[in-house]
């Protein structure tokens, strides 16, 4: 007997899954000969490679408060130009003031090529202690250095990249916020394409601690029989924010010129920017708490419209608002589209969404595969190839906001295992978290990720954040033979990082896409650097550029295996006609033999 996933009510789903999974453990255990290969073994070498801080984030047994709860966000960038990778962890504080001497503060973690890092907060100036929240990475004044945006309960902070040193600038740059905000997710983007990052930022909630109130005050401040802390339903949505770039150091808020805060009632946490229709202009994609997520579309004209509803990307399949936590952005199937991904609370499934292609998009959750855990509450979470098979697969980092959940005995357990699902080439992802090492089974409170090639190998690492502990890296032991290929965009006419080109790969028929973004997962800045798994082969006919500034070029003669600089005018120039290229779909590729990966 065959059921349509939308013929079965979605609070039957994962129990379908599961008891079809069970019935497998049944059958006579394959032989070895018949076993699959193995692709991940992740190993957390967080406290071996030197990242020590502890991510102080509200009390550890109790959260009396939703500002307790939320955790924060990572950047994975190259602060110095020395062309490799580095670590940015925000931090958080406590509810009780601490001495100067010993309040927790953002770390920043240099690179020493050698698997180590090197904390190096102090002397680049990012010492700072607050509620801080996310993180997002962009040259905002095109002098070849990337510069950072912190966001706080509070005033938020822009700091100013002057050669590996930071200068906190957010003040004369007038983007610190009224100071009374909480701001959540944030992400440099180019919104109006004239060369210069712009800067949007998602706000939380309208949250004044001296008036909050107490667990189990008010109905929505009980989970399960518990009380808990009260949030975010019951407490007022904040309005997001859209600063222009206006040159020389300065932003002007063009939040009503722009429409942005017409999208009103909202609890926004994390922001992914991506041009979903493929028209030219980014798009902003904001995942919300409790409430319909916003899917900001560029209007051409310096303003945005929310589609999110008629698009099909506010709502699960069944019309049901979720609470958002994280986004990523992929074509994960292929057909040359770029699709969203979103994680959720617990009790509730991560949400899929397929693009069409036509403005809208299909939630494919259950028919990928990706229904079945509801235990896990999501946050952050990316899309990445880590066997670079050219397909990419999702990593999810999760754990629970209600610390009582470990003595109440309530399904869900505060500290939780991440998920790393397996991208199978037709659409469906499998879950291979089980035999994908101990950093992928190891449970932590986590909230932030992100992805980057940390040591310039093409192998795609995490930098997760947790809460009340140290960071998490995981690095994977299982290194594969498929080949690879990165690309560094560098704009002359649009933003020197490049941020919004959109790269088309052509390799062995098919063709593969992917653009350039600040912001994603939960409130964290992943590697900016485009990143393409080719499996088995080992040479590709070209990569096209369009970059921000309408110029579309494409450029030949690269090698695999290799990170590569694409510099804004210096391709062949493509005309682009009015019939769109069509993208081709091609089976998976499967590498068969794997050995040991040692870092050098």
């Amino acid at each position: 007997m065959r059921f349509r996933a939308s013929s079965i009510p979605r609070s039957l789903r994962p129990i379908l899954i599961a008891a079809l999974a069970s019935t497998a453990l049944l059958r006579p255990l394959a032989s070895s000969a018949e076993q699959l290969p193995r692709f991940a073994d992740f190993e957390d070498i967080a406290e071996k490679a030197g990242l020590t801080m502890t991510n102080v984030f509200g009390g550890v047994d109790t959260k009396k408060y939703i500002i307790e709860t939320t955790g924060t966000g990572i950047a994975i960038f190259d602060y110095d130009n020395d062309g490799w990778l580095d670590i940015f962890i925000v931090n958080g504080t406590t509810l009780d003031q601490r001495p100067a001497d010993n309040a927790p503060t953002n770390h920043l973690y240099h690179n020493n090529h050698d698997g180590t890092f090197t904390d190096v907060t102090a002397k680049s100036g990012l010492v700072a202690t607050g509620w801080g929240q996310g993180v997002c990475v962009g040259d905002y004044d095109n002098d070849g250095w990337d510069d950072l945006y912190v966001t706080y309960y509070g005033k938020n902070r822009l700091y100013h990249n002057e050669r590996g040193v930071f200068k906190e600038v957010s003040g004369q740059a007038a983007v610190a916020g009224s100071g009374k905000a909480w701001g959540s997710g944030c992400a440099f983007v180019d919104y109006d394409r004239d060369g210069l990052l712009d800067l949007v930022v998602a706000n939380y909630v309208d949250f004044d601690i001296s008036t909050a109130p107490a667990p189990g005050e008010r109905a929505s401040c009980v989970w399960k029989g518990v009380p808990v802390m009260c949030g975010p339903r019951g407490l007022p949505g904040a309005k997001n924010i859209l600063y222009h770039n206006l040159g020389g150091g300065k932003f002007e808020d063009v939040t009503t010129k722009a429409h942005i805060d017409n999208a009103t009632g909202h609890y926004a946490l994390s922001i992914s920017t991506l041009d979903y229709d493929d028209d030219g202009w980014p798009d902003i994609y904001i995942a919300c708490d409790s409430t319909p997520s916003i899917l900001y579309h560029n209007n051409h004209d310096g303003t945005f419209t929310d589609v999110a509803i008629v698009a099909g990307a506010a709502f699960n399949e069944d019309g049901r608002a979720q609470a958002g936590m994280g986004s990523t952005i992929a074509d994960f199937n292929g057909d040359g589209k770029l699709d969203i991904f979103r994680t959720n609370f617990s009790d509730d499934t991560s949400t899929l969404y397929r693009n069409n292609g036509n403005g809208t998009f299909d939630d494919v959750t259950f028919a990928a595969g990706l229904g079945l855990h509801t235990q896990y509450l999501g946050w952050g979470t990316m899309f990445f190839d880590f066997d670079n098979d050219g397909w990419p697969d999702l990593l999810l980092a999760n754990g629970h906001v209600y610390p009582e959940v470990d003595k109440q005995h309530l399904g869900s357990n505060f500290q939780e295992p991440k998920i790393l699902y397996r991208n199978n080439g037709n659409g469906t992802f499998t879950d291979i978290s089980a035999e994908a090492g101990s950093g992928i089974t190891k449970s932590t409170s986590a909230r932030g990720l992100a992805v980057g090639d940390l040591w310039n190998s093409g192998h795609l690492s995490a930098v997760i954040s947790n809460m009340n502990a140290h960071p998490s890296l995981l690095v994977n032991g299982i290194k594969s033979p498929n080949h690879w290929i990165a690309f560094r965009t560098i704009g002359t006419k649009s933003n020197r990082d490049g941020i919004g080109s959109r790269l088309t790969l052509s390799a062995a028929g098919r063709l593969r896409v992917d653009e350039v973004r600040s912001g994603s997962s939960y409130s964290s800045s992943s590697d900016m650097r485009v990143h393409f798994g080719l499996g088995a082969t080992d040479r590709i006919d070209f990569v096209e550029v369009r970059w921000p500034s309408g110029l579309q070029e494409r450029f030949t003669g690269l090698r695999v295996d290799l990170i590569h600089d694409l510099k804004e005018g210096t391709g062949t120039a493509v005309t682009v006609g009015k019939k769109a290229r069509r993208i081709l779909f091609a089976p998976a590729e499967q590498a068969n033999v794997y050995s040991p990966f040692a870092l050098k």
